[in-house]
């Protein structure tokens, strides 16, 4: 039996994925989708990100901000600047009140999101964080766009530095067959390769055996998942991560099919950092497969 209750895991499916576009009609370009506004940027500038991720290659690239989501921990550069609410729920109001150039915001939230900004004429772009790929990509055009080459051209080529230092600690080493969950407290999810959590396990070797061509996360029930036979299961939160944990070793001690995977026989079921392993691809994706490295190919490899 799934933890909770099959309606409470289709939620939080919808919860999630509500955020993806799972029968999109056309192919976006990789790093962003312009919904509104003009192709090319203004002489002055009125940004606002609505996300944590999307705030980070702000900074990182140098950007002011007029407006940033009502998060905690975010560069001091933006304390004084007018908060928007959260990314999945930004207020429209506020923002055109701003009257921003362009609001940047994580393409994952599109489908929910496009209408608003149409209705109120407010020009945005979502950028493709599902992939440490598409982070550089729309580092890449956000630097373009607005006249911040060198700082882009800075974080590629770290970029590039952190994966060649990765790949050589790796070596031809094969990665395990991985079963990656994502939770809030109650329920939880399976990430396919195409989340952004699925992206670093396939960057570090690993192998998604949870498949899916058109989602990010799926809900499977147990006794299918226990037939894929992961190696190890690895366990993270889409949010309040210490409920979760607890939430997960309620559900695997109390749930008997748990005791039947050979990760949880063989002790390989890990909890990740949240902070690292989350929605959106962010700037500390090298610590992310410096987690999983010794995970993957054992202690050796840290």
């Amino acid at each position: 039996m799934r933890f909770a209750s099959g309606l409470l895991s289709a939620f939080l499916v919808t919860a999630l994925t509500g955020c993806v576009d799972q029968h999109p009609t056309q192919t976006p370009p990789p790093a962003q989708t312009v919904a509104a506004g003009e192709s090319t940027p203004p002489e002055e500038p009125r940004l606002v990100a609505t996300s944590r991720a999307t705030v980070a290659i702000c900074d990182k690239l140098d950007l002011d901000l007029v407006g940033r989501p009502s998060l905690e921990g975010l560069p001091e550069r933006y304390d004084d600047v007018a908060q928007v609410g959260s990314a999945m729920g930004p207020d429209m109001e506020i923002i055109a009140s701003l009257n921003p150039t362009e609001v940047l915001g994580p393409d994952t939230l599109g489908p929910n999101l496009t209408a608003g900004y149409k209705a109120a004429g407010i020009p945005n772009t979502f950028l493709n964080l599902r992939s440490v790929q598409g982070l550089y990509e729309a580092v890449d055009y956000l630097g373009t766009k607005y006249d911040r080459k060198a700082q882009a051209g800075d974080l590629l080529a770290e970029y590039h530095e952190k994966l060649d230092a990765f790949q050589k600690a790796k070596g031809d080493k094969e990665g395990p067959r991985v079963l990656l969950l994502m939770g809030l407290p109650g329920a939880y999810i399976e990430c396919t390769a195409s989340s952004y959590v699925g992206n670093l396990v396939e960057l570090a070797g690993g192998v998604n055996v949870v498949t899916d061509p058109e989602n990010d996360f799926v809900s499977w029930n147990t006794e299918e998942l226990l037939a894929l036979d992961p190696d190890i299961i690895l366990r993270t939160a889409h949010a309040l991560p210490e409920q979760v944990q607890k939430m997960f070793e309620e559900e695997f001690r109390t749930n008997d099919i748990w005791s039947h995977f050979r990760a949880v026989q063989e002790n390989k079921v890990y909890d990740l950092d949240y902070s690292i392993f989350g929605m959106s691809a962010t700037f500390n994706w090298a610590e992310g497969l410096d987690d999983l490295l010794p995970l993957f190919y054992g202690e050796g490899n840290q």
